[in-house]
């Protein structure tokens, strides 16, 4: 069992940042809408589960295992059947171990790595203990929030967010869309001691806002950190900032985990605005010149 869970995660990841080079490789100019879709798909699958688990068929945890199996299953196929190599795919000469450690040297590239390792602080460990956010709020008001319904609807707000982010982004540029909903998140997370001795109304709607603002920088981080390196190293360069940024996640996440049994359950999440503010002060740098390979974003 431990083996197919680690087989389940390994190859859940491989997927991320290919999908996003397929889309590089489709998308000369407009790569912030496509990956504003892209990953909103992302995020509405990972509500789906949450979503099956708050219905009849979630009393049978296999159900809910089976029914996203065959769904992934299935997208798979689609995928080698329906989708070729994009049009504006460059394929590197020679496997080149060295590329990685170079990119960090771009200033550009690595800010805006260093703005999605800041989100990536957050939004996983956000997801994660949303379920435990939602208990702790029923546990301390009386109410009954349902939380797999509930935290499944809160994930899959994240693929609106996402879609209209990446809309956005044609006017106003990926780095603006992302500052803006760093800062949103960032806000949520300082004001989140306050939702829990809040109305269930306005504890809902405020997670609610969260979890749209948590997700809509996601995909122009991806947008920002693809335009940053030269076509040929476009997969390197996303692999390796999501690769970091996953990592980045389990320490939040274990972190948030500690903390639940050793401090009020109501103040840990203020330890995810580290990542926020870390996101922000590295956007709003200067120095950050937006010097894309594909000047497909506004220069102001």
């Amino acid at each position: 069992m431990l083996t197919a869970r680690f087989g389940t995660g390994f190859f859940l990841a491989g997927i991320y940042p290919v999908g996003m080079k397929i889309a590089a490789d489709y998308f000369k100019n407009g790569l912030g809408k496509a990956l504003g879709f892209l990953v909103g798909a992302l995020v509405l699958g990972t509500a789906f589960p949450y979503l099956i688990n708050g219905t009849s068929w979630g009393h049978d945890h296999e159900t809910v295992i089976k029914t996203t199996s065959i769904i992934t299953a299935i997208g798979g196929v689609l995928l080698f059947v329906l989708v070729p190599n994009g049009p504006y795919r460059k394929s590197s000469k020679k496997l080149n171990f060295s590329a990685g450690p170079k990119l960090f040297r771009s200033g550009n590239y690595k800010k805006a790595a260093f703005g999605y390792f800041g989100h990536m602080w957050e939004l996983y460990a956000f997801w994660a203990f949303t379920p435990f956010a939602v208990e702790t709020f029923n546990n301390i008001s009386g109410n009954n929030i349902p939380v797999p319904l509930f935290t499944g609807a809160v994930i899959a707000l994240g693929s609106v967010s996402c879609a209209i982010g990446g809309l956005a982004s044609q006017r106003y540029g990926s780095k603006k869309i992302a500052i803006i909903a760093l800062f949103i998140s960032g806000a949520c997370c300082l004001v989140s001691p306050f939702l829990f001795k809040s109305s269930p109304t306005i504890f809902m709607i405020g997670w609610c806002i969260w979890g749209m603002a948590a997700t809509a920088d996601s995909p122009q981080f991806s947008n920002l950190v693809a335009n940053a390196v030269s076509p040929e190293l476009k997969g390197t360069g996303l692999t390796i900032v999501n690769s970091l940024g996953f990592a980045l996640s389990i320490v939040s996440i274990q972190l948030l985990s500690f903390l639940s049994e050793s401090l009020n359950p109501t103040n840990i999440f203020l330890i995810l605005s580290i990542g926020p503010i870390f996101g922000l002060w590295q956007l709003r740098q200067k120095k950050f010149i937006f010097n894309t390979f594909r000047n497909d974003e506004p220069t102001t």
